[in-house]
């Protein structure tokens, strides 16, 4: 029961997290603006704005590029297809997620916002990420979800040195996503339903990697080499098309949790598991 608790609290902490990543950002105090031609008046030290379910008025949406100060900015049903105008000049800018708007395109000019931490899309309808995201060497998180279409990634993101948490998920990649394992400093990857039918051999370069999730794909193998990202402590493999995993998988001495819903393991082989895995929990 002990070893269950854990688990259950450092799966929470990962959602925790994540969901109030927002929180994080902008001087601690500082006021949330929730109505923008109030913060448009005020223009100075306006730091965080939260425009969720709102239809924006066209004139004061131009206008955000105004908001020099602001570190923070969440988007969410504003039925908005464009970035504003000056908005890549907004230089001071951590934190940007944008949930249920359709920008059909993340222009080049993404690479001005050299202090960003932060970037999320959730239902954007854009088919590629620009090469030039490379140039966001501060960007510590990346999520993509959504998009209802194929999506590219560049070759450059092996180039982000301090991103930690990578999440690609209800996309169709164009191709397996090889750059994301060239990049050390992951610690969380989430590849989920993204149409992917292979993993890279190559996990002796994830060697910071905790949290690995590669549910709903094709896989039928993993390959032998995962005991080389021996930081891994959750590992998410549900509804693939797995049979067994290497033996190797031993080796990961950190492994607190395995998830193998949805393949098709046999009693048999799940008992063989627990064997080589004492002090892991597995679901099957």
């Amino acid at each position: 029961m002990k070893n269950i608790a854990i688990i259950f609290l450092f799966i929470n902490s990962i959602c925790y997290s994540q969901q109030n990543e927002f929180e994080k950002y902008g001087p601690f105090g500082s006021k949330v603006y929730t109505d923008l031609k109030l913060a448009l008046d005020v223009t100075n030290n306006v730091y965080k704005m939260d425009l969720s379910y709102q239809k924006l008025d066209p004139k004061l949406y131009a206008k955000i590029g105004k908001l020099k100060d602001l570190q923070a900015l969440k988007l969410s049903g504003n039925e908005i297809k464009t970035f504003p105008n000056g908005f890549f000049e907004m230089n001071n800018l951590l934190y940007f997620a944008s949930y249920n708007n359709e920008f059909g395109i993340l222009p080049n000019e993404i690479k001005k916002l050299q202090n960003l931490n932060y970037l999320e899309f959730f239902g954007a309808k854009f088919d590629s990420i620009p090469s030039d995201i490379a140039y966001l060497n501060k960007l510590k998180t990346l999520k993509i979800s959504s998009t209802n279409d194929t999506l590219k990634l560049p070759t450059t993101l092996r180039y982000l040195k301090f991103l930690k948490d990578v999440t690609i998920e209800n996309c169709v990649l164009d191709s397996f996503p090889k750059e994301l394992f060239k990049i050390t400093s992951l610690n969380f990857l989430s590849l989920s339903n993204t149409n992917i039918f292979y993993i890279t051999k190559h996990f002796e370069r994830l060697q910071n990697l905790e949290v690995l999730v590669l549910d709903n794909n094709h896989l039928q193998t993993i390959p032998f080499e995962i005991y080389k990202a021996y930081k891994l402590r959750l590992l998410s493999l549900k509804n693939n098309h797995l049979q067994k995993l290497p033996d190797s998988i031993s080796q990961l001495e950190n492994l607190t949790l395995l998830d193998v819903r949805g393949n098709g393991f046999s009693k048999e082989y799940i008992d063989e598991l627990k064997a080589l895995l004492p002090g892991c929990e597995i679901r099957f």
